[in-house]
């Protein structure tokens, strides 16, 4: 099959996956309103002392400075919010008994995943957005020029990519819409064992050392300086890095088990 078809066959399947969300609005709804509820919890209830205990912070430093530190987190959350959901259409499909359906067809199999994905990418800039508009709405401010604005988001475009390519490899290998709900929850709690909400340097040894060692850690500190306006050094090849071997076996992963795997 050429590579247009392929290419128009994969359109088809994003507008499907759009029309999901539009049509069945509650799972979108709840997957980006989860990140902006993380943000006003952390922010009223916890700013305030957070904001004053954050290193190197000027004397009266409030809320408002420990926003500018966990908007980035924050902004991750939401892509691995996203992702979750990804995960549970997936396993829809699969146990819906449409794509034994799509099986069938005359159509190319590699545009039934890439639908997914695509879509994910969509709804994760969407969610992303709309928190980040939640933040400037809070008192989010930033000195970051254009160019380091666009570089931030290509990371969270980066990022959205890998974790969509992981979590379709979930929701292809779950036997329940309910396995594929709960597989994928690791990736919303692995931002709070890094540095999104507190310094590294503040936890206990053990702790200090998984957390500078997962991948959401150069991620967040990445995003963190580029849209502070700094450099963010070698934490944006690490985060970079991880990104590409996440993506690269979410991929392979998943072919292989959408060619492996009988739809139930």
């Amino acid at each position: 099959m050429s590579t247009t078809y392929a290419v128009r066959d994969s359109v088809t399947m994003l507008r499907r996956n759009l029309l999901h969300w539009v049509r069945y609005p509650s799972l979108a709804i709840m997957l980006v309103a989860q990140p902006i509820l993380f943000l006003l919890l952390f922010v009223y209830v916890f700013g305030g002392t957070m904001g004053a205990g954050l290193p190197g912070a000027p004397t009266g430093a409030d809320r408002t400075d420990y926003l500018e530190y966990i908007t980035p987190g924050i902004l991750i959350m939401a892509v691995a919010s996203v992702a979750l959901g990804t995960a549970i259409s997936v396993a829809m499909d699969m146990t819906g008994g449409i794509i034994a359906r799509f099986r069938t067809m005359d159509i190319a199999k590699v545009s039934v995943l890439t639908g997914h994905v695509l879509g994910a990418v969509l709804k994760s800039l969407v969610a992303v957005v709309v928190t980040l508009g939640f933040a400037v709405l809070l008192g989010y401010r930033s000195d970051a020029s254009v160019g380091e604005w666009l570089a931030a988001f290509g990371l969270i475009v980066l990022l959205t990519f890998a974790l969509t390519w992981l979590t379709v490899g979930m929701g292809l290998a779950a036997d329940s819409v309910e396995t594929a709900s709960n597989t994928p929850m690791f990736l919303v709690l692995l931002p709070f064992i890094s540095s999104g909400f507190v310094p590294t340097d503040e936890m206990p040894w053990g702790l200090r050392h998984f957390a500078e060692n997962q991948p959401f850690t150069p991620m967040i500190d990445s995003l963190r300086a580029l849209t502070s306006g700094h450099s963010p050094g070698n934490d944006l090849w690490l985060a970079i890095g991880w990104a590409v071997l996440i993506a690269a076996l979410g991929y392979l992963w998943s072919r292989r088990l959408f060619t492996k795997v009988p739809a139930r």
